[in-house]
């Protein structure tokens, strides 16, 4: 008997449907003929004495004519489906990763036990962050992270020594550029700097993410999109003149481009790694040589990179997806 697919995924009126990674998948899906459905978080549950039947939905959509961008995607039918061992079921939720997120993680790690695929694996996303374990690559850049007022007051001075002028501020756990500031250390004191850092601590609730500005971000910055371990195309994002966010929903450009030999053997390397511990799908985020984020919880923009390189990866993934 066939796996069948259930894709848990944030409600529709959440989603840019024209745009949405997950409803592309939905739809690629159902264009090869595989069995899925949609879960949405409301009807996700676990017991421990089998698998649980769940409410779930049918759905169609449609992509718009000569383009990667759906039309249309609307849910249909509400059905009762029993879960049983080898069905896959897709972890599509956004984060933030907070305590909400954590306990459907937990509950999809005790669907795992039970015999259910979980892509990306619930114990993969437990165990690596996404900017954490960009920044434990060699390559890459100098990163502080924590809220310690004496660490970033060394660190600070470290970067000042070192002739830096501007830094990045970030929380630890968002997610499409929020948060993100840029500051310079001209005509400031160490006092309002370290002033601006606490402040930020506080309004985050602790770990703050500090790094040297890369101002070759102004010029693109790259998403790399993998699956199973294989890269399958990226796009440059170059933000608008005079802004620093390369990001596509915040009025940046995208165009194909081709990964550098070392950009891919870094990615490659990550890509097998994390590949061991159930993380098949992933976005990377590429400053020059540098990883800044390896996107997993629900990595996206596939309809972009699809657009740029004129084909459906959704159909690449799910032709993947069927011979795991």
């Amino acid at each position: 008997m066939s796996a069948k697919h259930i894709l848990l995924i944030d409600p529709l009126s959440k989603l840019n449907i024209k745009k949405d990674t997950t409803l592309q998948l939905a739809l690629a899906l159902m264009d090869k003929g595989v069995e899925a459905y949609c879960l949405f978080e409301r009807d996700l549950f676990y017991t421990n004495t089998k698998l649980p039947e769940l409410s779930v939905s049918t759905f169609t959509g449609e992509n718009i004519k000569n383009s990667y961008y759906l039309e249309g995607f609307r849910l249909l039918d509400n059905i009762k489906y029993q879960l049983k061992e080898g069905d896959v079921l897709h972890m599509r939720l956004d984060p933030p990763f907070d305590g909400r997120y954590l306990r459907i993680l937990w509950i999809l790690k005790n669907l795992a036990m039970q015999g259910v695929k979980v892509i990306n694996s619930a114990a993969g996303l437990l165990l690596h962050n996404e900017k954490m374990r960009a920044y434990s690559d060699p390559s890459a850049v100098e990163t502080f992270v924590g809220s310690s007022a004496d660490g970033f007051r060394d660190y600070l001075v470290g970067l000042q020594k070192k002739g830096v002028t501007e830094a990045i501020l970030k929380p630890l756990d968002l997610y499409q550029g929020m948060g993100v500031q840029k500051i310079s250390f001209a005509n400031q004191s160490p006092g309002d700097m370290m002033a601006f850092f606490l402040n930020k601590a506080r309004e985050y609730q602790g770990t703050i993410v500090v790094q040297p500005y890369q101002k070759a971000v102004e010029t693109g910055e790259v998403r790399a999109v993998y699956f199973a371990g294989k890269f399958l195309g990226a796009i440059k994002k170059v933000p608008r003149p005079g802004e620093f966010l390369a990001n596509i929903a915040q009025g940046a450009s995208f165009s194909k481009c081709e990964l550098s030999a070392s950009q891919k053997q870094t990615c490659d390397k990550i890509a097998t790694d994390l590949l061991e511990d159930g993380i098949y799908w992933i976005a990377y985020d590429l400053i020059g040589d540098h990883v800044s984020e390896v996107n997993i919880t629900c990595p996206g923009l596939l309809v972009e990179v699809s657009k740029a390189l004129e084909k459906n990866l959704a159909l690449d993934i799910v032709d993947q997806l069927l011979v795991l």
